[in-house]
This record gives structure tokens, sequence and C-alpha cells, in this order.
């Protein structure tokens, strides 16, 4: 029997950060998808992971980026990819996780975030009491630059289920990224990867109201 819904934050929540860094890509020539392969360069202990980890502050990651990107040829200030973290709520999704709520289940923010990426992106009161009001639906929030470890790190997900006091069979966890939802799926989590938030919402709906 589910219990609990996990939810990300960027890509989920939120629209996804990728499509600001194509765009990124785009306006300064590089090639398609070049930051997401800086990302993917050594994942587990890159700069990102660190700034994700809390090990680094974003000074740090501006340079350290900087570096890595250019060992694959282009270099790419680190400060200039906080810069497009911010994404735009999904009031849909947003409905449906009151709706989820309402229903009675437990719902977590599972989050790799960095500190600084919002006053980076130049956040606005207006957005900072919109993003307040969101978090403030979760019964928990567990952001990897607070606890220190992240995505897909297995260890993230074991705080998840003890702060909610469930087991992993009992939760559903919906990210967009396949490289995260693998560690959830082997734990017993049943996942749901977004796409879209329309396919998201079918998903989910699919799994906790089966018509």
């Amino acid at each position: 029997m589910k219990k609990a819904v996990l939810w990300d934050f960027g890509g989920v929540i939120l629209s996804s950060p990728f499509e600001a860094f194509n765009r990124y890509e785009a306006d300064h020539g590089l090639p398609p998808d070049f930051v997401r392969s800086v990302n993917a360069m050594n994942p587990h202990d890159n700069a990102w992971a660190k700034l994700e980890r809390g090990e680094i502050s974003a000074a740090e990651f501006d340079q350290q980026f900087a570096d890595e990107a250019a060992a694959l040829g282009h270099r790419v200030p680190g400060g200039d990819i906080l810069a497009l973290l911010s994404g735009e709520i999904r009031p849909e999704m947003v409905a449906l996780l009151d709706r989820v709520k309402a229903a009675g289940y437990k719902v977590a923010c599972l989050t790799n975030n960095v500190v600084g990426s919002e006053s980076a992106a130049g956040r606005t009161p207006q957005r900072a009491a919109a993003l307040a009001e969101v978090m403030a639906r979760f019964d928990d929030i567990v952001e990897s630059s607070k606890v220190g470890v992240r995505k897909p790190e297995k260890r993230f997900y074991e705080i998840a289920c003890e702060r909610l006091g469930v087991t992993p069979d009992e939760c559903i966890f919906l990210d967009d990224l396949g490289i995260n939802l693998k560690p959830a799926s082997q734990m017993g989590m049943t996942t749901v990867k977004v796409i879209s938030a329309q396919q998201a919402i079918i998903d989910l709906t699919a799994l906790l109201w089966p018509t």
C-alpha cells in the first residue's frame, strides 16, 4: 500500500533547467547539450556534485566548473550556469500535489540543490513568495546541500523515508532524470519519469486512482 509520494523539484514542479541550458548553448556557440556533458563527466565527484552536497561555495564552483568545461573544449563560467537554474512553476503540477496531499498521502520534496542558485538567478520578492507557497505544501523537504548527500546516492532516499516514517515500497517517486530513478526503483520505490507535466499527471493518477 502506497503511503507517500516523493517529488523532485526542478524538472517536475518547476520546468526543466535543461531548456535554459540549450538556449545558453545556442547563444554562445556551444555544442547542444554541452553543459550536460560537463556535468556527466565524473558525475559523483565533479564541481556540480560537490556544490550540491554543499562541499564547495558558489565562487569555487564558478572556477571549478569552468576548468572542467575547458577540459572538454569550451570554457564556461560556473556562475553563468547557476543563473540558468531558475525554472518556472508548473501550476498543473502544484494542483496535482494538492490533490495527492488532500487524498491523505505524505508528500516530500527530494531536491539536489545548490546554495545561492536563486540569488544568482535574480530571485524577486514575488518569486520567493511563490516558491515558499509551493514548498509549504510538503511534509518534508530533503535538500542535498543540507544533508550532504545527493541523488542518486542511496543514502539520500533513505533519509527521505526515515523522515516520513515509510519504507521504500510504500513510496512513489517522480523525477525527470533516469539516473535518479534507478536507485529508488532498486530500493523498492515505484517510479515515474517526468517527461512532461501532462504525462506525469496521467501516470501518477493511474497509480493512485486506477479506474
